[in-house]
């Protein structure tokens, strides 16, 4: 029998690579488009964390989402050091978020508040995409708009805590797989899995609507 963390990992799987393949992450990985692009994207991505953070501290006692609730995972410090240095010390008054950012959030904060199993779906989702596919855009980013290695401007991306990114996931998919949670509820998990993946892409869609590459 599949272990669960396997189950998630090949259920996202499709909409995993929809996100990855969006036209707008290639435009922004391929430098065609400019850093105010990356900018708008790291301000939406601040949206998401917050929603994820501010739930966090209650939940870190919830029999079910508590052992996920690990504080050096936090990337919200992170992203508001970037957005210091992408948009200037007044970066907070100007922060604005796409529709489709808005209703992600929201279901991340629904789900931090009335359904913890559901929230593990969302922490999933971000989280480990981070550690996995976000230092390629760690590296793009320093390459194409000449951000210091592993500085401002690309500190989400950097995990300082976690000295060894294969460990801590080996240790993440055994949290997964010993999630206190029947059957049903794990199928429930996984149907959230692909729901957060689809609220992903629809940001990355209203990115694209926004910065569209000149014909």
């Amino acid at each position: 029998m599949d272990s669960f963390s396997h189950l998630i990992r090949t259920a996202s799987h499709e909409q995993h690579t929809e996100a990855e393949t969006s036209t707008f992450m290639s435009d922004l990985l391929g430098g065609r488009l400019g850093v105010d692009a990356y900018a708008r994207y790291t301000e939406q991505l601040w949206f998401v964390y917050e929603a994820l953070e501010a739930g966090a501290e209650r939940l870190a006692s919830d029999p079910v989402a508590g052992p996920f609730v690990q504080p050096e995972l936090f990337r919200l410090a992170a992203l508001e050091r970037d957005l210091e240095h992408l948009r200037g010390p007044g970066w907070r008054a100007a922060l604005s978020a796409l529709p489709a950012t808005r209703a992600y959030a929201d279901r991340v904060r629904e789900c931090a508040e009335r359904w913890p199993a559901g929230y593990i779906a969302h922490h999933y989702t971000r989280y480990l995409g981070d550690l996995s596919g976000g230092q390629i855009i760690r590296d793009k980013a320093e390459r194409t708009w000449g951000f210091e290695k592993k500085g401002d401007g690309v500190r989400f991306y950097v995990f300082e805590e976690i000295p060894n990114p294969a460990a801590f996931k080996r240790a993440y998919r055994e949290l997964l797989d010993a999630v206190n949670a029947d059957e049903l509820e794990r199928q429930r998990i996984v149907t959230e899995c692909k729901r957060a993946f689809a609220l992903n892409t629809a940001v990355f869609r209203a990115l694209g609507e926004e910065f569209p590459l000149s014909a």
